[in-house]
């Protein structure tokens, strides 16, 4: 059966905005009176397994893990010149959520690159700085599976490259541009949290229909 499948068992994966992967498993489970294939992933940043049918992965945005060269690409990407987004946190979160879920290595970066060089500037909002954390690791991730390397040999090379000579121009020209629109939200963050978890439960539950399982630990065992 898995020599009909994209991925093969003990295959490293990217699952965006879940993170690196490992196919643990290919097995075939009934689903809607349908006997479907199924990837069983387990994912090591959360210690947990999903179980995704086959025929779903791509739609998932599931890909392999990129080649040293992509790899590399990514992080020179985080040190070319950088244009400032807009400062209305809430748009900018849209914005690199989006590409988030879209999940190629040159997106995330694109996101860790925007989000890094916005907090030199001013302190990002709850939301903001889990999107920048989650795809910080996500990038990290890749890339040391991707070279062959440590995530701390990582972090070095991406602590480098966001931090280039003229950096201090670049902050300047987006504190001209800044507004206060960040703090009008500073008071409804709350009920913001609230919504995108409710959002996100009903996207679990949208998945769960699709075939697509989330286990807890009681499958690690």
């Amino acid at each position: 059966m898995s020599a009909d499948t994209k991925f093969k068992v003990d295959q490293k994966v990217v699952y965006p905005s879940q993170g690196v992967g490992k196919i643990i498993e290919i097995f075939e489970k009934k689903f809607n009176d349908k006997v479907l294939p199924y990837y069983k992933i387990y994912l090591d940043v959360s210690d947990m397994i999903v179980m995704v049918p086959t025929e779903k992965a791509e739609e998932l945005g599931i890909r392999s893990i990129v080649s040293a060269e992509e790899a590399q690409k990514a992080v020179d990407l985080l040190g070319e010149p950088y244009e400032p987004v807009t400062t209305d946190w809430k748009l900018r979160y849209q914005m690199n959520l989006e590409l988030l879920k879209k999940g190629s290595i040159s997106d995330i970066a694109t996101i860790v690159r925007c989000l890094y060089h916005r907090s030199k500037v001013k302190e990002l909002p709850i939301l903001e700085r889990k999107l920048y954390d989650n795809a910080k690791k996500l990038l990290e991730d890749e890339i040391a599976f991707a070279m062959g390397k440590t995530s701390k040999e990582v972090e070095t090379m991406l602590h480098a490259k966001l931090e280039p000579a003229g950096i201090t121009r670049e902050i300047k020209h987006i504190l001209d541009d800044a507004d206060d629109d960040d703090d009008e939200f500073d008071e409804d963050e709350t009920d913001k949290d609230e919504i995108d978890d409710a959002d996100d439960e009903d996207k679990d539950e949208d998945d769960s229909d699709d075939g697509f399982d989330a286990d807890d630990d009681e499958d690690d065992e």
